[in-house]
């Protein structure tokens, strides 16, 4: 069992046979810098894990682009919207380095129904691990400070302070590029 295998067998608490069923229907996949993943206003109905690269997750507010999350190696992506519901996506995933990704189609997404008889509880499992990690960001944003935000980043993201532009950082983070400067320079000090 590789990388990905591994991961889904602990990510969703399943027997090593339901991770190689699952880790057979993901097909690898490659995306450029630049390229999209899928856009507003599309329906993407495909879940995917990074196996290297970084993705960011935006939406346009205004006359600005807010970024929602910088999605590393290790995760999963997708736009829930369109993957449970086949809904038109709320955010752009852009790449901000070349990918490499496993992505599990539509299709095979839905195929899990009937392979596996517990999907059910394991897709609700799956569902109920990324709200929890949705409360979480939102009490952050809600509860710490700027610094603390940066602070929470640095400790458990440091690498992406090297690999992602200052202005995407600063958004996710819920700040401007001027604040995030400034606590980086009073932090280097």
């Amino acid at each position: 069992m590789n990388k990905l295998g591994q991961l889904i067998q602990s990510y969703f608490a399943i027997t090593p046979e339901e991770g190689r069923i699952i880790e057979g229907l993901f097909q690898p996949e490659k995306l450029e810098k630049g390229s999209f993943y899928t856009k507003k206003g599309l329906v993407c109905g495909k879940l995917s894990f990074i196996k290297s690269g970084l993705m960011r997750v935006y939406a346009p507010y205004e006359d600005k682009d807010i970024t929602h999350w910088i999605a590393s190696p290790g995760e999963f992506i997708a736009e829930m919207g369109g993957l449970i519901f086949q809904q038109e996506s709320r955010f752009t995933i852009q790449c901000l380095t070349d990918c490499e990704l496993y992505t599990l189609s539509p299709t095979h997404y839905e195929q899990l129904a009937s392979l596996l008889p517990r999907w059910h509880l394991i897709e609700k499992r799956f569902i109920a691990k990324c709200f929890m990690m949705l409360e979480a960001r939102v009490f952050q944003h809600l509860s710490l400070s700027a610094e603390e935000r940066y602070l929470q980043l640095m400790q458990h993201q440091k690498d992406l302070l090297q690999e992602v532009p200052l202005q995407h950082l600063a958004s996710m983070l819920g700040m401007s590029a001027e604040t995030l400067s400034r606590i980086r320079a009073k932090r280097i000090s």
